[in-house]
């Protein structure tokens, strides 16, 4: 039976969330990124979205209880690191059959962020739903790839070429493990990533669907901008393509401790009613909100603070997982 994992404005019934609990990820944000993962939570809730929120051990709970309203289900388990979008179930549709998970390999972003439960937690939220598991045995997280619901994929060179991840796989070989496990039948190859971005250019940070064959990219914020021509490489790319491109503008440059931080409004999370940007206090924040908005004429559109999410290496987008409804 032909699969296809359905876009990310198609309904849903839920979203899990990752709690953060560990200090050595987040060296002095700890208790921000908390903040900020639990205000996005509310935001969600608040929409009349039901939120999963995953905490690690009782003492989580406690601390993500005490930050979250009542409307916010927590639920604890096993996991490593907040980000649900790489370790979580990819869920797809199986036509008359309904919804079943695709799992794929997983090691710690080409072994550089190995962590006790994250290679389980996507096999057990998705037995906890109650569907079925098929396993593929190539390398793949969910970050890395961004679909538009009629079988094409954004992806990028940097990620999944990466010897890192799948050295024994070639170009040709990783589309036929797309196509055959999540239905993408077109793939749109985008070159690098951001800059620092710890996940080897995982493109929900870079360049995102919002419409069949409507792909949103970034257009630099000044002559200091760090990702200026990873920005324009890849609007090129999808033009020729033959993708239609829908530009916003980037937060600009973005230091922490005179580091490049990969800040990008592109991570943001669309659930059922909302769509959550993630801002860094830039001063083009505002804009870059508007811009995502004007995307989503049939949701409302927030931007909350992510900058201390982003010192643990992702955003709203990389810390959730939606589940598509039934």
């Amino acid at each position: 039976m032909a699969a296809l994992m359905p876009p990310e404005w198609a309904p849903q019934d839920w979203i899990w969330i990752g709690f953060p609990h560990l200090a050595e990820e987040w060296p002095g944000w700890l208790e921000p990124a908390q903040e900020q993962i639990a205000a996005f939570a509310n935001a969600v809730a608040d929409s009349g979205q039901q939120v999963r929120l995953l905490v690690r051990d009782e003492a989580n709970a406690a601390r993500a209880r005490a930050l979250v309203s009542s409307k916010v289900t927590l639920e604890q388990r096993a996991y490593g690191d907040i980000w649900l979008r790489d370790t979580g179930p990819l869920v797809v549709r199986e036509g008359d059959r309904g919804l079943a998970v695709r799992r794929f390999g997983f090691n710690g972003w080409g072994g550089k962020y190995l962590m006790p439960g994250d290679t389980e937690i996507g096999a057990e939220l998705a037995r906890d739903a109650g569907l079925a598991i098929t396993q593929s045995a190539m390398i793949l997280e969910g970050g890395a790839v961004d679909g538009d619901g009629t079988g094409l994929v954004a992806t990028t060179e940097q990620c999944l070429l990466n010897p890192n991840r799948n050295p024994a796989m070639n170009r040709t070989e990783i589309e036929a493990e797309l196509a055959r496990q999540l239905g993408f039948t077109q793939v749109l190859w985008l070159g690098d990533g951001l800059i620092n971005d710890h996940t080897d250019g995982h493109v929900d940070n870079l360049a995102r669907f919002v419409a069949p064959g409507v792909l949103v990219v970034p257009e630099a914020t000044g002559t200091d901008d760090p990702n200026a021509q990873i920005y324009a490489d890849s609007a090129a790319r999808a033009e020729a393509f033959g993708v239609k491109v829908a530009r916003i503008p980037s937060p600009g440059l973005i230091l922490r401790d005179g580091v490049v931080e990969p800040a990008s409004y592109v991570n943001f999370a669309i659930t059922s009613h909302l769509v959550v940007v993630p801002t860094f206090g830039s001063p083009h924040d505002a804009d870059g909100v508007a811009a995502i908005a004007a995307l989503f004429p049939d949701r409302d559109t927030i931007g909350l603070p992510g900058e201390a999410v982003l010192a643990g290496g992702g955003g709203f987008h990389c810390a959730s997982q939606q589940m598509p409804a039934a």
